[in-house]
């Protein structure tokens, strides 16, 4: 009599988690041996000129609404010009040059990235690099992009304030060894128990 699939399972037990311990081992060699990027976070107010008999609640939704056109307008090319030509920065530029604009804009929305946090109507801005200082230069250098620029892609009734300036994590976080690592480890276990019961199958057929 055939042994039931988690019968079969628990007999190969050893062997499905051997071959997850495995996966994960190359993965983890694998992240560790990649380029890795630090990440630096500064923090943009939003602030609506507030009109006349609005209550706060509406006004930090529209600052919320505007924060979110904004976390796309820092992906384009225009926004990408403005950021570069701040001569307050030092700006390591060199891998978006001698590209096709393709690259340029792939890396662009690599090393940049933002998202509003509700209910604040206050913008993190995070920029990523494998330099610790590129990466608060980027991060800084866009924050006062918006500052500076930003009224150009949502009108004159914004004001934008940069309320933290950027703090840079201690260790690289992109790409994310534990989570990967993880990753496989659970992908070694799927394969193996795929691998088990087809061999089930086999047996059967």
């Amino acid at each position: 009599m055939f042994a039931s699939p988690l019968d079969l399972l628990k007999k190969h037990i050893a062997m499905i988690l051997l071959t997850g311990a495995i996966v994960a081992l190359a993965v983890f060699l694998l992240t560790i041996l990649m380029p890795r990027d630090y990440r630096a976070d500064a923090q943009v107010l939003i602030i609506s000129k507030t009109r006349y008999g609005v209550d706060p609640y509406t006004t930090v939704k529209s600052a919320e609404r505007v924060g979110e056109n904004i976390v796309q307008v820092i992906k384009t090319n225009d926004f990408y010009q403005k950021v570069v030509a701040n001569p307050g920065y030092k700006l390591d530029t060199t891998r978006f040059t001698n590209v096709t604009e393709r690259i340029k804009r792939k890396r662009w929305h690599n090393t940049v990235d933002a998202s509003v946090i509700y209910g604040t109507g206050v913008l993190n801005v995070s920029a990523y690099h494998r330099n610790p200082e590129q990466a608060t230069q980027f991060a800084a250098a866009t924050a006062q992009t918006l500052v500076e620029k930003g009224w150009e892609y949502v009108g004159g009734d914004v004001i934008m304030k940069v309320v933290n300036d950027p703090i840079v994590t201690r260790w690289p976080v992109r790409p994310n060894v534990l989570v990967n690592t993880v990753a496989g480890f659970f992908v070694g276990l799927v394969i193996a128990g795929v691998w088990a019961m087809h061999q089930r199958r086999h047996l059967l057929s």
